[in-house]
C-alpha cells in the first residue's frame, strides 16, 4: 500500500546536496535580479537624491559637490555595480529621512518582523490544519459547513477592521493585551511578547480562511484515492490512514502557502503594523516612502524579497522530504 512517506536515505546524499545548491543557486539568482530592478526603478524616480537630502533651500553648487561625493555623476551601470558591491559589503548607505545607518535600522525592524512572523505561523498554522481536517473528514455536514461560513466570515473583513475589533474587545473591554504594539528597541523576547498578541491574532485570522480550505480541499483528495480505500477495507483504523498516511501527502500544497504566508508576513502587514503601531518593516517602509527616502525602500525591498525567496526555497525542500516521487536531480 503507498504510504507517502518520504525516503530518508536521500537526505545526505550527492543528490540531495546538488538539489540544496540548486535552490542555493535560485535564491541567490532572484535576489541578483531584483536588486536590479529595485535599482532601476528608485533610479527613475522623479526628485533628485542630492536635493532631497539638502532640501530645497540649498544651492545648486552645493546639490552638486553631493552628487559628486554620493558618485550619482558616474554612469548608470558603475552606480549598480557600486550599489551592489556596498551592499554585499554591508554598507547599505544612510537613510536620507533621519541620518542613520540603513543596515541598522532595517535589520533591527527585520527582526521584529520575524517575530511577528514566527508567532503567527505558530497560531494560525495548528488550528488551520485541524480545521481543514475537520471539515474534509465531515464533509458536507455541519461541522464542514460551520467551518466554511465562519472561517470566509473572518477573512472577508478588511484587516483594519479585524484590528480595531480585536482592540476594542481585548484591550478597552477585556484589558487583557495592549492596543499599542510598540516597544523599545531593548525590549527582551518576554517583555515584547505580549505586545504581539493582537497583532499576531489579526494576521491569523487574514490567513486562517486560506490555510483551512486548502487543507481540507487536499485532504479530501486524498481520501478519494485507491490506498485509501484499501487500507479501509483491510481494517486499518481511520485515526491511523488519516495520521500516518493521508495527511502527510495532503500537507504537500499547505507548504507552499505557508511558505509564501511567511513572505507576506515579513514585510506586507502595512496596515495591521500601523493599526498597532507595531514597529515592522511593513511600518518602516510606510515611513520610507512618505518621506521618499530611496536608500531605506531599496533596503527594505531587497530583505523583503530575500524572506520570499528563503522562504520558498525552504517549501521546495519540504516538498523533497515530504513526497519521495519529487525529482533531486
Amino acid at each position: 500500500m503507498p504510504t507517502g512517506l518520504p525516503s530518508m536515505n536521500r537526505w545526505g546524499t550527492a543528490e540531495m546536496r546538488r538539489y540544496l545548491l540548486v535552490r542555493l543557486g535560485s535564491v541567490l539568482l532572484t535576489l541578483l535580479l531584483t536588486s536590479v530592478f529595485v535599482f532601476l526603478v528608485t533610479f527613475a524616480l522623479p526628485g533628485d537624491p542630492a536635493r532631497l537630502m539638502l532640501g530645497r533651500e540649498a544651492g545648486d553648487a552645493a546639490v552638486q559637490a553631493l552628487r559628486t561625493e554620493l558618485g550619482l555623476d558616474r554612469p548608470l551601470p558603475v552606480q549598480y555595480v557600486s550599489w551592489l558591491g556596498g551592499y554585499i559589503r554591508g554598507d547599505w548607505g544612510v537613510s536620507f529621512a533621519t541620518g542613520e545607518p540603513v543596515r541598522g535600522l532595517v535589520l533591527e525592524r527585520a527582526v521584529n518582523s520575524l517575530h511577528l512572523a514566527l508567532l503567527t505561523l505558530v497560531l494560525v498554522v495548528p488550528v488551520a490544519v485541524l480545521l481543514g481536517v475537520i471539515a474534509a473528514v465531515r464533509a458536507d455536514r455541519w461541522p464542514d459547513h460551520v467551518i466554511s461560513v465562519s472561517t470566509l466570515a473572518v477573512v472577508g473583513l478588511p484587516e483594519f477592521v479585524t484590528g480595531l475589533v480585536l482592540i476594542q474587545v481585548f484591550a478597552f473591554g477585556l484589558g487583557w493585551f495592549p492596543a499599542n504594539a510598540s516597544f523599545p528597541s531593548d525590549a527582551t523576547w518576554l517583555e515584547a511578547l505580549p505586545l504581539r498578541i493582537l497583532p499576531a491574532l489579526t494576521a491569523s485570522l487574514v490567513m486562517l480562511a486560506y490555510v483551512t480550505r486548502l487543507t481540507r480541499a487536499s485532504v479530501l483528495a486524498e481520501l478519494g484515492r485507491p490506498y485509501v480505500r484499501t487500507a479501509r477495507l483491510n481494517g486499518v483504523r481511520e485515526a491511523v490512514t488519516l495520521r500516518r498516511h493521508v495527511l502527510r501527502n495532503a500537507l504537500l500544497p499547505t507548504v507552499t502557502v505557508v511558505a509564501i504566508s511567511f513572505g507576506w508576513l515579513m514585510s506586507g502587514l502595512i496596515v495591521v503594523e500601523n493599526v498597532f503601531n507595531y514597529p515592522g518593516l511593513g511600518r518602516l517602509m510606510t515611513f520610507a516612502i512618505d518621506r521618499r527616502d530611496v536608500p531605506l525602500m531599496q533596503a527594505i525591498t531587497l530583505v523583503s524579497v530575500m524572506f520570499f525567496a528563503l522562504a520558498n526555497a525552504v517549501a521546495d525542500v519540504m516538498y523533497a522530504y515530504l513526497d519521495p516521487r519529487i525529482r533531486l536531480a
